[in-house]
């Protein structure tokens, strides 16, 4: 099996797939990552926590849920290492670890792994959020959260 060619950059003003589309609802989560913080929704009504952001509660359907700030504290549930994505920007960042982690509080998120050990990852490890922000050719693009090792 031979090296898998790496796509290049998407050209200036070509679409892309990793952009969420920021509205009035989402914009306190995407506030809050540009400030470092990850922000989860909570259930008033059953006390659950869940993610992604919607407007109700999964579990009971109550729509008094408030915004409620995450430890940032993760444990990986499972991953797969991405060695070619066709998607720009994703091609131009292969490889990459998509991941699943189980965030402290409850929820359970898609993400990405960062700085995975030489060892590789394994399920538990436990991890802390950090944020990636976008570079000059990115452009505007918001924070998003990843995930990297807890140094032992």
């Amino acid at each position: 099996m031979g090296a898998v060619p790496v796509s290049p950059a998407p050209p200036a003003g070509a679409p892309r797939f990793d952009l969420p589309e920021i509205d009035a609802f989402t914009r306190p989560y995407w506030d809050a990552a540009a400030e470092g913080r990850l922000l989860i929704r909570r259930c008033a009504d059953c006390g659950r926590a869940h993610h992604y952001p919607r407007e109700f509660c999964p579990y009971c359907w109550s729509e008094d849920v408030i915004w409620e700030e995450a430890s940032g504290a993760a444990t990986l549930y499972t991953w797969s290492v991405v060695h070619r994505n066709d998607l720009p920007p994703f091609g131009a960042r292969v490889p990459y670890t998509a991941a699943v982690v189980d965030l402290a509080e409850g929820p359970r998120m898609m993400t990405e792994l960062i700085e995975a050990p030489a060892s590789g990852p394994r399920v538990g490890m436990r991890l802390r959020v950090a944020f990636r922000t976008a570079d000059a050719a990115e452009g505007d693009a918001p924070a998003v959260p990843v995930f990297r090792p807890l140094l032992a």
